[in-house]
């Protein structure tokens, strides 16, 4: 059974920072690229930034140079810090493999920028 527990997620002002993370169990995460997603208020889930399981990072082109991805294989935790957060970043944030697994999907948790 692999379970994904998103957390850290709240209400912030524009310009603010917040840390997400995510905790993995079963056996795939320290052989999984992982990677953070989010969706919008009405719109599809969208690709955030992914990490290899060395630690090598990609982003998209919205959040790159604000937000950064990290793992702790040992802890088999993957974080989001986010900073310089703008009210377009406002979503529920998931994490799951990259490619994502649909069965993975877990509850997300909610990020709020406000003006």
């Amino acid at each position: 059974q692999v379970e994904l527990v998103e957390s850290g997620g709240g209400l912030v002002q524009a310009g603010g920072s917040l840390r997400l993370s995510c905790a993995a169990s079963g056996s795939i995460f320290s052989i999984k690229t992982m990677g953070w997603y989010r969706q919008p208020p009405g719109k599809q889930r969208e690709w955030v930034a992914f990490i290899t399981s060395s630690g090598s990072a990609t982003y998209a082109d919205s959040v790159k140079g604000r937000f950064t991805i990290s793992r702790d294989n040992a802890k088999n935790t993957v974080y989001l810090q986010m900073n310089s957060l703008k009210l377009e970043d406002t979503a529920v944030y998931y994490c799951n493999t990259n490619p994502y697994t649909v069965r993975y999907w877990g509850q997300g948790t909610q990020v709020t920028v406000s003006s």
